[in-house]
Parts: structure tokens; C-alpha cells; sequence
């Protein structure tokens, strides 16, 4: 792990190269700007198998990143670490930096999820990012099934996910974004929302990438076919994995999807390294849903177990 004196360096935590919508929004702050005590969140955390169990073998943590310590819970998988992200301010506000290294050694089976959605909060002055590194190595099976990002009226968010899986590795990575706090009559109101997920191998070879880029002020906005198609909630599921052929395990994807209450494709990914599937959705409840019912199909497959419920309450 990198010294702490590393990890409080602005090269740390920024990233270099932001979306230049996002960018374009940079300023100082009348509050706390970034650097600042509170501002950067950081979590580093390392995990080894031993014996049978996975277990957290490296921990570095900086408010308003934390986590409970890993629970094994489920009776299925009693050696998979389970370890559910929390951020202590509540929600994510201007100029905040957050970061987050996950790194899953050899043979480790590991599961990462958030105590709750990420709340992004209105913004006067500059943005808010965070950046995820998610490594899994020889033999690992890792999955990412986080709660929604909820960006509220006049955010201004960037998040950055770069997933390094060995060739022997299973990753399952999720992720939705909702239009906004629709309870309150937010839709599509945040100023920009962006978001870059690369896939790469541990030597750097870059298997697939996924960029969104959300302006409503923009013309035709983002409710358009190509974004939302008048849906209010978007989520995609992504399987790196060689224990199946990725055309089994698109039709896996497909397959539990048929049916349920949303809009959805699905495909294999580049180099057949995988599949993926793109979720739409109008209401909370079948978003989550159907994020669960392909994340259960695809553990199912390729780890001959159901997906356990993530309760949180």
C-alpha cells in the first residue's frame, strides 16, 4: 500500500484527465475546497485467502470513507468476505474527492456494496469525483453491486472505474444512476453527470470501455432514445469471466431479464472476455430487481449459488 503522505497527494485523488464538461465547471469553493479536512475520502483495502476464508489483510481508511469490518453471511459461500462501503457525511457535496482501491488477491471471493445510495448534493462551485480500482487476481471471484447514484438538483458529479481482472478472474461490477430525487419532483435536473468504466488485464491490455455523459441542458437533453428513452432509472451489470463461453453467459443475462418490468439489451463484451447487459427502468423497485435477477443468473452459472439478499436496514 502507498504511504499515507501518497495517498493525501492531489495526484492521489484527482483525476487527470476529466470529462471536459465536467472540467469547464472548476473553481474555488466559498466552503471547504478540495484537499481539505473532510474532503477526500479515501479506502484502501486489501484481501487474502487463508485457508478457506477470505479476509481482510490490509486496511487503509480516511473520513468520509469507511467500512464495516468483512461479514461472511452467506451460508452458501461461508468463505466469500462481505464488505458494504460507507460514506460518514451522508452524501457527496462540492469539492469532495473520493478514492477507493479494492485489491483481491489469488483465490479470494470477495463482495462490495454500499450501505445505502450515493447521494450527490447540489453544487455552487466546482465537482465532485471519485475514483474506483477494483483488482482481482489469479482464480478471484469479486463482485461490485452497489446501491444507485442519486444526483440531486444542481450536481455536478464524475466517477471514474477502472476493473484490472486477471485471465483466471471473475468479476460481476453493477452499476445505476436514477434521474434524480424523484419524490421531490427532481428529474433530470443535476447540471452534468458523467461517468468512465475501463476493463483492463493486469498488464494493462484494455478489454472494454463504457463512458456516459448526462447534460440535460444540452440540446435534446438526456431523455432522449439513445440515454433514457423516457425511462428514470439506468443500471448496467458487467461479467468478466473464462469459466463460461460469454455468448452463454449474454444469454444468461437475457434470459433473466425476460419478462420483468424494464427495457433492457444484452451482449457479450469485447474479445468475448465477458458479457454485459443495460437496464431501464421507470420505477426504484424494478431496477433493483432486475440488477438482483441478473446478478443471481449470473452467479447461478458460474458460481452454482443464488445471489444472497443484500439487506440493509
Amino acid at each position: 500500500m502507498p504511504a499515507v503522505r501518497d495517498r493525501l497527494a492531489p495526484e492521489h485523488y484527482e483525476i487527470a484527465c476529466l470529462p471536459p464538461e465536467v472540467a469547464a465547471l472548476a473553481s474555488r469553493p466559498d466552503t471547504l475546497g478540495p484537499g481539505s479536512p473532510a474532503k477526500v475520502g479515501i479506502l484502501d483495502l486489501e484481501f487474502t485467502l487463508r485457508g478457506d476464508r477470505t479476509e481482510l489483510t490490509g486496511r487503509y481508511q480516511k473520513t468520509p470513507l469507511q467500512i464495516m469490518r468483512p461479514l461472511y453471511v452467506d451460508p452458501e459461500v461461508p468463505g466469500m468476505a462481505f464488505t458494504y462501503v460507507m460514506a460518514t457525511g451522508g452524501g457527496v457535496a462540492q469539492a469532495d474527492r473520493y478514492r477507493q482501491d479494492l485489491v483481491c488477491g489469488p483465490g479470494t471471493q470477495a463482495l462490495f456494496t454500499t450501505q445505502a445510495a450515493t447521494k450527490v448534493y447540489r453544487m455552487e462551485h466546482d465537482y465532485a469525483t471519485q475514483r474506483v480500482h477494483l483488482t482481482a487476481g489469479e482464480g478471484a471471484y469479486v463482485e461490485y453491486v452497489p446501491d444507485a447514484v442519486i444526483p440531486f438538483a444542481g450536481s455536478r458529479f464524475h466517477q471514474s472505474a477502472v476493473v484490472t481482472a486477471d485471465e483466471t478472474a471473475t468479476v460481476v461490477y453493477a452499476e445505476t444512476v436514477t434521474a434524480g430525487r424523484l419524490a421531490r419532483g427532481e428529474r433530470h435536473e443535476y447540471t452534468v453527470f458523467t461517468s468512465d468504466l475501463e476493463l483492463r488485464r493486469p498488464d494493462g491490455t484494455l478489454l472494454a470501455v463504457d463512458t456516459m455523459r448526462l447534460r440535460p441542458e444540452d440540446i435534446g437533453g438526456v431523455t432522449g432514445p439513445g440515454v433514457f428513452a423516457g425511462y428514470d432509472h439506468v443500471a448496467s451489470v458487467y461479467v468478466i469471466s473464462p469459466r463460461r463461453p460469454a455468448r452463454e453467459i449474454a444469454d444468461t443475462l437475457h434470459g433473466a431479464l425476460e419478462g420483468a418490468d424494464v427495457l433492457h439489451g444484452a451482449s457479450v463484451l469485447p474479445d468475448e472476455c465477458g458479457a454485459w447487459t443495460r437496464i431501464l427502468a421507470r420505477e426504484q423497485p424494478s431496477v433493483t430487481a432486475a440488477v438482483h435477477a441478473a446478478w443471481d443468473a449470473v452467479r447461478r452459472l458460474l458460481l452454482g449459488h443464488p445471489a444472497p439478499d443484500l439487506r440493509k436496514q
